[in-house]
C-alpha cells in the first residue's frame, strides 16, 4: 500500500481533530447534531451506502422517538452496531433501557432487537467497524489496520450490539441477501 504524502497525512489529522471537536465530551454539539439529522434523513430514505442506516430508539426518560445515523458493520455473517463514543453515548443507555428494542431504517423500516456483545469477543468486530466507518476512526484510539489484539485491549470501552431480526425480514435485507 502506498504511503500518503505529508500533505495528505496533515489533512487527515486535521479532519480527525475537527471530528473530535464536533463530539466534545462524547456528545455531539449543535453542528454535529444538525449534520447527524441530515445524515439520518439520507439514510432513512435509502440513499447513501447500504451500511448507513438510521437507528430509532425510545428515549429512556422522555419516551420520545430518537433517531440518528449509524454505520452497520458486518462480521461473520452478522450485523453489528458500535458506539464510537463509548459507554457515554446516550443511545447505548436508551437501547439498554428498552431491552434492545429499536428500528433500523435504510429505505425501509426494520424492527430489530439489539443484543449487547461480551467484551471478550468485541475485538474483531471493532476492527471491522473501523474498516467500514471512517467517521469513527478519530474516536477510537486504535488504527484500523492494527492487529486484533490491540482492539481487544480497548473492547470493554466500546459497546457493540448484534442486530437481530425476524427470519422473514432477514431474507430480504440487502446486506444479508448473499448468505
Amino acid at each position: 500500500m502506498a504511503r500518503r504524502s505529508y500533505a495528505a497525512r496533515v489533512a487527515v489529522s486535521r479532519l480527525g481533530a475537527v471530528k473530535r471537536w464536533l463530539y466534545r465530551n462524547d456528545r455531539p454539539h449543535r453542528l454535529a447534531a444538525l449534520l447527524n439529522r441530515g445524515w439520518a434523513i439520507v439514510a432513512s430514505a435509502g440513499l447513501g451506502p447500504k451500511r448507513l442506516a438510521t437507528l430509532e430508539v425510545r428515549g429512556r426518560r422522555s419516551g420520545r422517538l430518537i433517531s440518528f445515523p449509524v454505520m452497520v458493520a458486518d462480521y461473520g455473517g452478522e450485523r453489528y452496531l458500535v458506539s464510537m463514543l463509548g459507554e457515554g453515548a446516550k443511545w447505548v443507555s436508551n437501547i439498554r433501557a428498552t431491552g434492545g428494542q429499536a428500528v433500523l431504517r435504510h429505505g425501509r423500516r426494520e424492527t430489530v432487537r439489539l443484543e449487547e456483545i461480551d467484551p471478550s469477543v468485541r475485538g474483531p468486530i471493532l476492527q471491522r467497524y473501523l474498516q467500514v466507518a471512517p467517521g469513527a476512526r478519530p474516536h477510537i484510539p486504535v488504527d484500523r489496520q492494527a492487529p486484533v489484539a490491540e482492539f481487544e485491549e480497548i473492547a470493554a470501552r466500546y459497546p457493540v450490539f448484534r442486530v437481530r431480526v425476524d427470519s422473514d425480514e432477514r431474507k430480504g435485507h440487502p446486506m444479508l441477501r448473499n448468505e
